[in-house]
């Protein structure tokens, strides 16, 4: 690993100052991502700025009836607290299918979304990687993809994003505040994560030098009724190779809200925009679910070794809104 410096920021203006004086810095949160990656030379700060210590760490109700969780709030606190619980279960859901204990005592929010893909060619430094060195190739695309996206990848990256947690926090239309020297700022999540186009190696839409504060989910009535389901190779902690946040509200047999996100499938977070318009006002019947599954993944675009993924997600939209339609006719 190459040598670095490390300081500890005692608040906001302090861990921004701190990265504004030297380009080479990186944040510092949980670092269960960072750390790895610097480990194998893929991440090569010269200085970490830890930001555990930062006053980000509570989870509150907002005025309009929504949550704001903090961006040091850990993996842990976040899945076990009582409102998330309550009034997110799939979120809850979706962090403890991530990691192991250990890893989700130590990852924080703000951590989590900035995770970079588990392509074992961007993993690997003697391989070519456009995300990791723009312009050297995608071997990927020829080589090994059986867990690569099917939704969104271009020519140039087929990687996937692996969190967990972003795939909840988009179906719940998530906003993701930041601060920067200029002051601060907000994206929904929805647009935090640029498309891969001819730039995989840009991830995030986040300014220069900014510092994720916290998340805020609006008030969502329908998540109360939701779900996160998660298909992997192996029973123990392992990263998807698909996974859906669904929440569903029925009323007199019509589908009066849904929203549904699907995970390890593109190289961000995918909102099922079409799938969710095929649902809304319609029926409550498995050919209906099956039938937006199939308006979403119109779109797909499978290479030779991951178009089992197709077959996947729609079974997955298909099981998991019939669960959640039968409760919520209980």
């Amino acid at each position: 690993m190459k040598e670095f410096a490390y300081e500890r920021a005692a608040d906001v203006s302090g861990a921004l100052a701190l990265l504004d004086a030297d380009p080479g810095a990186r944040f510092l949160g949980g670092g269960t991502n960072l750390v790895d990656l610097m480990k194998t030379g893929v991440e090569r700060p010269a200085r970490l700025v830890d930001v555990r210590g930062l006053p980000l760490d509570r989870i509150e109700s907002t005025g309009d009836g929504g949550l704001r969780i903090g961006a040091t709030v850990t993996n842990s606190d976040l899945a076990a607290h009582p409102d998330v619980r309550r009034r997110y279960p799939a979120l809850t859901q979706a962090v403890l299918a991530g990691a192991s204990g250990q890893l989700r005592n130590m990852a924080t929010v703000g951590g989590n979304l900035l995770q970079r893909t588990r392509c074992g060619y961007f993993t690997d430094v003697s391989k070519p990687c456009n995300k990791r060195v723009p312009g050297s190739g995608c071997p990927a695309i020829e080589g090994e993809h059986h867990n690569h996206a099917i939704l969104g990848a271009s020519d140039h990256c087929v990687a996937t994003h692996p969190s967990d947690l972003g795939v909840a926090l988009t179906a719940f239309d998530a906003v993701v505040s930041y601060e920067t020297a200029d002051g601060p700022g907000e994206l929904p999540l929805t647009e935090f994560y640029l498309p891969v186009g001819d730039t995989p190696h840009l991830e995030t839409a986040l300014p220069p030098g900014a510092l994720i504060t916290g998340v805020t989910l609006p008030p969502a009535p329908v998540a109360a009724n939701s779900r996160y389901r998660k298909v992997r190779e192996r029973a123990s902690y392992a990263f998807a190779i698909g996974s859906i946040a669904a929440a569903l509200d029925v009323h007199d047999g019509v589908v009066r809200e849904v929203r549904l996100a699907f995970g390890a499938v593109a190289s961000r977070p995918w909102r099922a925009r079409a799938a969710e318009a095929a649902l809304t006002g319609g029926p409550v019947d498995a050919a209906a679910f099956a039938a937006a599954a199939d308006a979403e993944l119109a779109a797909a675009r499978p290479l030779p070794h991951n178009g089992y993924k197709v077959t996947l997600m729609r079974n997955l939209v298909v099981a998991v809104l019939s669960e959640l339609a039968e409760e919520a006719t209980r």
